[in-house]
């Protein structure tokens, strides 16, 4: 499917529950493929990143079988095969830097590869951190493919976490399980709430990591993921879209979304609160959002840089000037999405400003806001820009087309399918 043209929602209502976080069960998944024994993964969901996942623990000589929305994580890699490996992350950034730390843990040769916008990511902060450890890297001018080996030397190591904790998140899993201890130095290390993710699943499997404030992380050696079980959270970056949805089109119960989460996007609920939306939780994983008067808001998106797609439909539909924090990381998205949300909005007269002097993205909202005329909006294939130009439908006077709406795929597979229902 090429195009997909959505007709006007007039009302928003009903409910809607949460798929897995793609993010908890790319670690999920990476975390149970080291363990000796079997795991049983809960309340899992495919997607393209989750399947890549999978794709690399088969890749290492694991094996898994899904039943209804339980994974079970049959058997894991194999460390001592004395085989070479290819593994192909797709478009997943988080499993390309993740399982590269993965190569730690081997003297054989792995090779790191994919396809699509993940070939135009950048992937020298991964070549310099494996080249402290004693890797031999090679690459491609900085890009995948990344061809890895060498025996690993621990010792202490610097890690610049300005662009992204991914790298970082992968090196957390993997060096417990080397010989020795190893001691990590971060320096402007961002998106910490990831890094929380990442601390909490390695605890809930019984692997202990000390820190100094996120800047000096211990990691003792010898150790090895313990749990048979682990319960993947819900979505808060896929429920985002439905948030915004009901802040500016009706109302919307939320289910299967943790109060408590490490997810960095849970934070949807400050920026819509802010924005005039009425938030009551029902429970700790229920949580009913009411459309109100939509007033223009300051939000620092900082830490959870995927939020900005439903942060931008929310202030086109907000009286007033938004301003939005953290606009420099969004260039090496699926998309550069900083340009594709302006190129996007501006088809609907929302002005949208890229103040990257000041790390700002400054949007002029419309309350009245329709869609009266044919537009074709296009995903640029970026699962976030697809779902966020979706949120046009609702207040839309006439229908209106999605060029490349597949590309949902990444994420949240059955997007258009639950948008639908609400």
């Amino acid at each position: 499917m090429s195009e997909l043209t959505l007709s006007p929602k007039k009302q928003v209502q009903g409910s809607f529950t949460a798929p897995c976080s793609k993010s908890y069960a790319q670690r999920a998944i990476a975390i149970a493929s080291l363990r000796r024994k079997p795991v049983r993964l809960e309340n899992y969901g495919e997607s393209d990143d989750t399947l890549a996942a999978l794709r690399i623990l088969t890749a290492f000589g694991g094996a898994y079988q899904l039943e209804n929305n339980e994974l079970h994580i049959k058997k894991g890699i194999e460390r001592s095969s004395g085989k070479n490996y290819t593994l192909d992350v797709g478009e997943a950034g988080l499993s390309a830097r993740l399982f590269s730390a993965f190569s730690l843990l081997f003297e054989t040769e792995i090779v790191i590869t994919g396809h699509g916008s993940i070939l135009q990511r950048p992937m020298d902060m991964v070549i310099d951190v494996l080249e402290q450890l004693n890797k031999k890297v090679e690459s491609k001018n900085g890009f995948l493919p990344l061809t890895i080996s060498g025996k690993t030397i621990p010792k202490t190591i610097e890690v610049d976490g300005s662009e992204s904790s991914q790298l970082l998140t992968g090196l957390l899993i993997a060096l417990p399980l080397i010989d020795q201890d190893t001691v990590i130095h971060v320096k402007n290390l961002k998106s910490i709430p990831y890094i929380d993710m990442t601390l909490e699943i390695l605890n809930d499997f019984g692997i202990t990591i000390e820190h100094t404030n996120y800047s000096i992380f211990k990691i003792p050696g010898n150790q090895f993921p313990i749990a048979e079980s682990y319960n993947i959270d819900g979505d808060w970056s896929g429920a985002s879209f439905f948030a915004v949805a009901a802040a500016i089109g009706g109302e919307l119960t939320l289910s299967n979304l943790n109060k408590n989460s490490s997810q960095a996007d849970k934070d949807i609920l400050l920026a819509i609160e802010k924005a005039g939306a009425s938030i009551k939780w029902i429970s700790n994983e229920q949580v009913f959002i009411q459309k109100n008067e939509l007033n223009a808001f300051d939000f620092d998106a900082t830490d959870c840089p995927d939020l900005f797609p439903p942060l931008v439909a929310l202030a086109a539909h907000s009286k007033g000037e938004t301003r939005i924090k953290g606009l420099n990381r969004l260039a090496n998205k699926e998309s550069n999405r900083g340009v594709t949300l302006k190129t996007e909005f501006n088809k609907i007269n929302i002005s949208v400003d890229l103040d990257y002097a000041n790390d700002t993205m400054i949007i002029q909202g419309n309350p009245q806001l329709k869609i009266d005329k044919e537009i074709s909006f296009d995903s640029h294939n970026d699962h976030r820009i697809a779902m966020a130009v979706a949120l046009l439908a609702i207040n839309a006077q006439v229908p209106f087309t999605i060029k490349n709406p597949q590309a949902v795929k990444k994420s949240f597979p059955g997007f258009f399918e639950e948008y639908g229902k609400i």
